[in-house]
């Protein structure tokens, strides 16, 4: 899947994009944001591949915003107005729409954007034979096994790392872990909590049961991680 963000000031721009994502199985909307504001919070909680994103906003453009990330995903650029054009590919952008914006025209940028998505992974060292990560705790470097870990809590800037034979605190952000973690094995669930996706017990309404230590731990869904978790789960890879 490909998880996509709409930021756009009118509301009935955010409407046409989010129809056009509805139509393509592969994607994934994360969430509309009406300024930079509310996108930058969005970035920081949760993973985004893809970004339709307006030139005009208040306050922040879209292209002071994306200048101001230090990791932005892929962007595709849409305004109403051509002369921001070069400016926008010079930002590295995927494409640039002119509003109104029609599904097939979408559509292709979509594809380009699929494309990069895919050299992106081409590029990127197999890691599917690592089966820990590196975290630093009291000074020190500690190899925690993938399968040792049960769940994830984030704590401000700093995440603990449960698993049944105690706990350890690193001082990172969930984002930052989450970005290090294998995503078919770890699932992020709330802002504050990623869980394991093999240590999952069961599910019931909005809340996850674990087992730590051999007592159940509940833990919550937010409703903005709901969707794409129960979406996992329909296409039986739980």
């Amino acid at each position: 899947m490909i998880n996509v963000l709409i930021v756009d000031d009118e509301p009935l721009a955010q409407d046409v994009l989010e129809t056009h994502v509805s139509r393509i199985p592969d994607l994934f909307l994360v969430k509309k944001c009406s300024n930079a504001i509310e996108a930058t919070q969005v970035l920081e909680e949760r993973p985004v591949d893809l970004m339709f994103l307006d030139i005009q906003m208040p306050q922040v453009s879209g292209l002071d915003f994306v200048k101001s990330l230090q990791h932005p995903p892929l962007i595709v650029f849409t305004t109403a107005y051509s002369s921001y054009a070069v400016e926008g590919f010079e930002l590295n952008a995927v494409d640039y729409l002119l509003k109104p914006i029609s599904f097939e025209r979408f559509s292709k940028a979509v594809g380009k954007a699929r494309e990069k998505l895919q050299q992106q992974k081409n590029s990127v060292p197999d890691t599917a034979d690592v089966d820990h990560i590196y975290v630093k705790s009291d000074k020190k470097l500690i190899r925690v096994r993938y399968s040792d870990i049960i769940y994830i809590e984030g704590l401000k800037d700093y995440v603990i790392i449960r698993m049944d034979t105690g706990r350890i605190i690193t001082l990172q952000t969930m984002k930052s872990l989450e970005e290090k973690l294998p995503s078919h094995i770890f699932k992020r669930v709330h802002r504050s909590f990623i869980v394991s996706i093999e240590k999952i017990h069961s599910i019931e309404g909005n809340v996850i049961e674990v087992m730590e230590k051999g007592i159940a731990k509940h833990l919550p869904i937010g409703k903005n991680y709901r969707d794409e978790l129960l979406g996992l789960i329909d296409r039986n890879k739980l």
